[in-house]
Formats: structure tokens, C-alpha cells, sequence
């Protein structure tokens, strides 16, 4: 499969993308706006190199204003308490005004804990500010066309790094997993396709990496 910034290749795949949610399900609000019911955390020490059980979740997560809140600080994450596969994920998120540099990421398929220190085996979605939509395999597989270029490391780069709006705006981005693929739009933009995803089921979950970071409408639509 070949790839590029612009041309019929990137049309043709958004419009395979379009045609796959025709018959999609009813979609199922991930966060429900007032709390954090149906989501667990894990938050991790980085001195002790272990799990931290002392900071409590609304320490680093919280809620007002139908905004989920995260402070960015400890590392961590928190996980949908489901398992999902064959879905399409669509959230917003926005860095607080003036952002310069914000890291944080949504791990699809995420299983095992501890995969790598704090993190899940899983999929990233990275949302790292002026990257989001680069893909970091987290003890998984997965290929992205022109590899050879595209790979560095855990790294997959992503197609555009120009589709994200000023820090202090809301964005949103839609993740297709359907079978072995994963599909990753950002408003609007194809920005990373991959196959051959060697875990295809898991829960979702969003990282908590240094930078407050928030989030609003998180829905899961199950593919028919």
C-alpha cells in the first residue's frame, strides 16, 4: 500500500474508512460526563520503578463541567473497565492554553499490565503535542506502509503532522480498530493507517504523562 500527505491515495483510503461505518451500532458513551464510573487507574512510581497505590485516582483525575481532567502527573493511565474489539473510538482532547510541549497518548487493545514499566501491552495512539496520530507499540506488532522510513524504533510516524489545532481548542480524533487494522483520523485528516496488528482486542485507556491534558465526549460505536 503506498501513502502520501496528499493525492487520490489518502482520498481513496478515507473514503474506505467512511464506506466500513455504514452499518455501524449504537455508540456507547465511555465517559458518561459527571464521573469516572466504568474506568479503573494505575499509577506508577518512577523512583521505585513500581506501582504507586498511594495517590489516589481524583488526585490526578477529576471531572466538572462534563471535562475530564488530567493533571499529568504521575505517570500512569486510566482503563476502561471492558474489553472492546471491531470498534470505532472517537474522543476530543485539548492542552491547556499556551501548551508548547504536552505528551500523553490513548492505548488501544491494552492488556498486560507492566509491559514496559508503567505502560500496558497495547497500542498507542499518541497525542503528544504536534505528533498526534504517530503509532508506539507497547510489547505489540503492528505494520504501517513505507515501514523502512516510517519505523523508528516503537515509533510508526504518522502520515501529517499539521492537522492539529492551537493549543487551548478542542480536537478530535476517531480510531478505527476493525480486525488487524487500525485507522486514525484527526479532525477530519487521515493521518495513520497499520496492519497486520498482532492484538486486535483490549481495553481503552488514556495516559497520564507529565502534561495536564483534557478530554470530553468519549464514545465506542461497535462495528456490525
Amino acid at each position: 500500500m503506498w501513502w502520501s500527505r496528499k493525492g487520490n491515495v489518502v482520498w481513496i483510503c478515507a473514503a474506505a474508512v467512511q464506506l466500513a461505518g455504514a452499518a455501524d451500532g449504537k455508540p456507547v458513551a465511555l465517559f458518561n460526563g459527571k464521573n469516572l464510573g466504568g474506568w479503573t487507574h494505575y499509577l506508577w512510581d518512577s523512583a521505585a520503578k513500581k506501582q504507586d497505590t498511594a495517590t489516589p485516582m481524583p488526585a490526578v483525575w477529576s471531572v466538572k463541567d462534563r471535562i475530564l481532567s488530567c493533571q499529568g502527573k504521575p505517570t500512569g493511565y486510566i482503563r476502561t473497565g471492558k474489553e472492546y474489539e471491531n470498534y470505532r473510538l472517537s474522543l476530543e482532547w485539548r492542552w491547556p492554553e499556551g501548551t508548547t510541549k504536552g505528551n500523553s497518548g490513548v492505548l488501544v487493545h491494552s492488556t498486560t499490565p507492566n509491559a514496559l514499566n508503567a505502560w500496558p501491552k497495547s497500542v498507542e495512539v499518541q497525542l503528544a503535542f504536534g505528533n498526534a496520530g504517530d503509532f508506539w507499540v507497547i510489547g505489540t506488532e503492528l505494520e504501517v506502509p513505507d515501514l523502512e522510513k516510517r519505523r523508528q524504533g516503537r515509533r510508526h510516524l504518522n502520515l501529517t503532522d499539521n492537522s492539529e489545532k492551537p493549543a487551548g481548542e478542542w480536537n478530535r480524533m476517531e480510531i478505527l480498530a476493525k480486525g488487524d487494522e487500525i485507522t486514525v483520523h484527526v479532525n477530519g485528516d487521515l493521518v495513520n493507517h497499520a496492519t497486520k496488528c498482532n492484538v486486535t482486542r483490549g481495553a481503552i485507556s488514556l495516559q497520564s504523562e507529565g502534561t495536564p491534558i483534557y478530554f470530553r465526549n468519549i464514545y465506542l460505536t461497535p462495528l456490525n
